[in-house]
């Protein structure tokens, strides 16, 4: 055990700091080529021998007596871009690898279960979380150690040196024929943390009491930038990575709403109006960008997200909704186009993220050089105010090379010049002849629930039918197409190489609870019945095979489904909101909705397990304390109505 910790600790993780995309694979096929996942399709020409995630590969692990190499990541992943090019399409990694390992990738978009698991156990060894995400195994499943992202080769930080990927297979090795009893005790010790971690909420006793002193100070717990809004940490002087945090948002366009929160309303409002103005925001083809990597929002991470589009699409109908502000409109009306446009299937389903890279470089389909901007618009000095309103002229602000287009903060106050939509046009046209980032086809079930909700809450804060139209589509694709023989719900709605796409994969509790938020918002939209109809029977299927009714709360796996060495019920906000949150708000809206008492004895399960959390953590949990303060509104069942 001693031996185990000592080395594993000299394994230090590089932080990555800049490199490119790799190129498509074109070696032999690998176990992957008959995979679905676009993902796992970008690594099947890999010279690693990759078996997908399954029984066969931990069963080959036993067999050979081998480690497992378990690599998890996402299309539209920078960094296992990166890896990919520089250490798995390396025929000398790949030798090591092969020769010693039984390597398993995974697409963490179709198995949010065994990200969760591993991420957890990552970071229960004091290590920060990312993708892509490496780890090792025994072949029993339980994780040894693991980081994130490794350059192939031993790096010099300062005055130490940080090992690469070649070094950590080595010295991973070592260990295990220097002292194998030893990596068992130490898999067996991270798996103990991570169980315990991953239970830590189920374990502990539900709040006996629940009220809106909680909702108080979850609304109070989140800190603004003051000058470029956004979620961050005054101590730190909200330097570093931005994120749209649009979870958040979404409770606090709430809150923000009512008597007495003037401030929080100059907040909210605030970043919502930065966000649109930097280059978080495509300015001239709508959508939002994953993250910005810093405080002004002006150069993103360049990747779009079905998520973020959706959610923030709800945010800021939301906020029309409830204040009665247009400013956003256009901005709204963008992104719609920009969804209808690039990221819509034939069946009227949403596709998963268009990639950051493109050119073997990120952001190249999205930034400028001055010498492109002057092939399109003439020389500097014509058309002066458009280049200066849209941050175009002097220093470039990507990498002192290029520009990302902004609002410049000095205009925003003025309206846009005259010529700004054909000029913006022109740029359009130009960019969509260049060399476009990857799209990832795949469609998920949750994820179009999300979209579902942006497009139904667009379309009646707008006045705008076609996005409620969008909405009904999609939903009608999910609730026929998305289903196995039995009529359970699936996840996955994607293509083999050479086939038509087809559902697959059964669905986890995000599925579900995303879709019955989508499907509430639509019939707030349209008050037709049939889709109250379907939330209710998804919600009753929700709770028959998620719920946890001794403890209260819903695993994220299905009661019936793969057992992993851990189970967890989520509960933290991120990127995307806690599966447990929607679930439980959907639960009190269908309650507010139809007054029927089972929908009321989950949600108060639910409420009564995160309600810990949610006083230890406000600032984690701005979902379930939304969910509370819909069931704080509700009325009193043992009084008549």
């Amino acid at each position: 055990m001693r031996l185990a910790a000592a080395v594993l600790a000299s394994l230090v993780i590089l932080a990555p700091t800049t490199a490119a995309d790799p190129p498509a694979g074109t070696g032999k096929p690998n176990r992957l080529a008959g995979e679905v996942s676009p993902y796992l399709l970008q690594h099947a020409r890999n010279p690693v021998d990759w078996r997908p995630w399954g029984p066969e590969a931990f069963a080959a692990a036993k067999k050979e007596n081998k480690l497992v190499f378990l690599s998890i990541g996402y299309s539209a992943c920078h960094w296992c871009h990166v890896m990919e090019r520089e250490s798995f399409s390396n025929p000398a990694v790949a030798a090591i690898l092969n020769k010693s390992f039984v390597c398993i990738k995974v697409d963490r978009e179709e198995r949010p279960d065994v990200d969760e698991v591993y991420m957890t156990a990552l970071q229960t060894l004091k290590e920060s979380g990312g993708w892509p995400l490496s780890m090792f195994l025994l072949p029993d499943g339980k994780p040894i150690f693991g980081g994130t992202y490794w350059p192939p080769e031993d790096k010099q930080v300062g005055g130490d040196t940080s090992p690469g990927f070649k070094s950590v297979l080595k010295k991973v090795l070592e260990l295990d024929a220097a002292d194998h009893a030893g990596l068992v005790k130490q898999a067996e010790y991270v798996a103990k943390l991570t169980v315990e971690s991953l239970e830590k909420t189920s374990r502990a006793t539900p709040a006996a009491k629940f009220d809106a002193d909680l909702v108080t100070a979850a609304t109070d717990a989140f800190e603004f930038d003051p000058d470029h809004g956004g979620i961050g940490m005054k101590l730190r002087l909200f330097r570093g990575t931005k994120f749209p945090k649009a979870p958040t948002l979404l409770f606090l366009v709430r809150q923000a709403a009512k008597p007495k929160r003037e401030e929080l309303a100059k907040s909210v409002r605030l970043t919502l109006e930065r966000m649109v103005q930097g280059g978080l925001f495509d300015q001239l083809g709508g959508g939002f960008h994953r993250y910005a990597t810093e405080r002004t929002w002006t150069v993103p991470h360049f990747e779009k997200m079905l998520y973020d589009n959706a959610q923030l699409l709800e945010v800021y109908a939301l906020h029309r909704q409830l204040t009665g502000d247009t400013a956003f409109d256009p901005a709204v009306r963008a992104t719609a186009a920009f969804l209808a446009r690039e990221m819509t299937s034939p069946e009227g389903a949403f596709y998963s993220a268009l990639d950051a890279d493109s050119e073997g470089k990120e952001g190249t389909f999205y930034v400028w050089t001055p010498a492109q901007l002057d092939a399109v618009l003439g020389p500097p000095e014509k058309h002066a105010a458009f280049r200066d309103y849209y941050s175009l002229a002097g220093k470039p602000n990507f990498e002192g090379e290029a520009f990302i287009p902004r609002v410049n903060l000095s205009s925003a106050a003025k309206p846009p010049p005259a010529e700004s939509a054909a000029l913006r046009q022109q740029l359009f046209d130009a960019r969509a002849k260049r060399v476009r980032p990857f799209l990832d086809t795949k469609v998920l079930t949750g994820w179009n629930g999300q979209m579902i909700a942006g497009y139904a809450a667009a379309g009646a804060a707008l006045n705008e039918p076609t996005y409620t139209q969008a909405a009904e589509k999609c939903a009608d694709f999910l609730l026929e197409t998305m289903r196995d023989k039995t009529g359970r719900l699936l996840r996955v709605y994607a293509a083999k190489p050479g086939e038509k796409p087809a559902a697959r994969g059964p669905a986890f509790l995000d599925d579900y609870a995303y879709l019955v938020h989508g499907l509430l918002n639509l019939h707030d939209a349209t008050k037709t019945e049939r889709w109250l109809t379907a939330a209710k029977a998804l919600a009753d299927e929700m709770v028959k095979y998620h719920d946890d009714p001794a403890a209260g709360g819903l695993f994220l796996t299905p009661n019936d489904g793969e057992q992993l060495f851990a189970r967890g019920k989520d509960h933290y906000d991120g990127a995307q909101p806690s599966a447990n949150a929607l679930a439980t708000r959907g639960l009190v809206r269908l309650t507010a909705k139809t007054g029927e008492p089972r929908f009321r004895a989950a949600a108060e399960r639910s409420l009564k397990r995160f309600a810990v959390a949610l006083a230890d953590h406000p600032s984690s949990a701005p979902l379930t304390a939304d969910a509370l303060d819909l069931w704080l509104a509700l009325p009193d069942p043992t009084k008549p109505r």
